[in-house]
This record gives structure tokens, sequence and C-alpha cells, in this order.
């Protein structure tokens, strides 16, 4: 395999190893919303763990989208995703954008954006679902070719970088930490401000 050929391969075991720890995350995030009032802080801090690790699939895609674009000879070759995963792409992303932003929004913001902030989150989280169900369903057997194969190893060393790719995975979750540690004490006001309409 040429260098070019490595690039694409190592971005696209990026993408899926990534997409495999957001779907373990996401699934742990679905749980606290079947109880989201008494399960508010850990929804908070999965949602603050989700955010690096969600860039970096959004970095990740976004990278193999531009070089193919721009024309890059490895990338021209292994072709795009199929048009109706290439049409949904923008459709998650906006979404993935408005539901972590509102809920960060609802947060931080002033107690006068609660009411807004709040129907913006659930609204685009609905949505967002429906997308997301597509996206995954889309890629979901690429994602199980590619995801293991930085990690076990007979196939890690067929491209290089793959320690490069499980540590940039690894920063990314820790950021995530990091961030959630930060985040989670603002829960604690939200709460005692009182319910949408009380003040």
């Amino acid at each position: 395999m040429d260098r070019r050929r490595d690039l694409t391969e190592g971005n696209a075991r990026l993408t899926a190893s990534t997409a495999v720890v957001l779907f373990v995350l996401l699934a742990a995030e679905g749980v606290t919303i079947l109880q989201v009032g008494p399960l508010l802080t850990p929804h908070v801090f999965i949602g603050m763990l989700l955010v690096p690790p969600i860039l970096l699939k959004m970095g990740s895609t976004f990278w193999k989208f531009a070089r193919y674009y721009l024309g890059d000879p490895a990338y021209r070759q292994k072709g795009p995703p199929l048009l109706p995963l290439r049409l949904l792409g923008p459709v998650v992303v906006v979404l993935t954008l408005i539901v972590f932003v509102s809920g960060i929004a609802l947060l931080y913001g002033p107690f006068a954006w609660r009411s807004s902030m709040l129907l913006a989150h659930k609204a685009s989280f609905v949505l967002w679902l429906g997308a997301m169900g597509l996206h995954v369903l889309g890629h979901l057997v690429d994602t199980a070719r590619l995801a293991p194969r930085d990690w076990l190893r007979h196939t890690r060393r067929q491209v290089d970088g793959a320690g490069a790719r499980q540590w940039t995975i690894a920063a990314s979750v820790a950021f995530g930490l990091v961030l959630a540690v930060v985040v989670v004490p603002r829960v604690g006001p939200w709460l005692a401000a009182g319910p949408v309409g009380n003040q």
C-alpha cells in the first residue's frame, strides 16, 4: 500500500474507531434521557464528554470531504459515499451542533433563554435521532469492517500511524472528561433556578 493509500485508509480507520466510541457514549447518554430529571447530572457529564470525540469525527470526515473535492488522487480513487449519505451528512452535522450548543446554552445562558433553548434542545434532538439512525445504518458495514483494524495485531501494522490514531482518540476522551468535570457544577445552579416559567 503506497503513501497516499495509507493516508486514506488511516483517515477511514480513525473515523470508524471514533464512531464506535461515540456509539458507546451515545448509548449511555440515551439511558439518561429515559429519566433525565433525576439523571440530569450524568446526562450533562456524558454530553460534555461527547463533545471532543464528536469534533474529532467531524474533523476526520471534513478532511476526507475536503481532500476529495480538492482533487486528491487517492481520495478520488476511493470515491465518495453514496449520494443519500452525502446529502444526509450535513443534516447530521447541523443537528448535532444545534443539540449540543442549545444544551450548553441552557446551562450557561441567561434565564430568559431557558424556554427557547429547552425547546430547541428537545426538538433538534428528535430530528437528530432520526437522522443519526439513518447515518449509523448507512455506515454500519464500513464501520464494523474498519474500526477494529488499528486495534488488532495482524491488521494494525498494515497502515502506518495506528498508535497516533489511538492516542488521538484517547486524547479526545481525556479532553471530554476534563470538559465534563468543568461543566457539571453548573447543574446545581440550573436546578436551583427552578422549572421554566417559575421566574
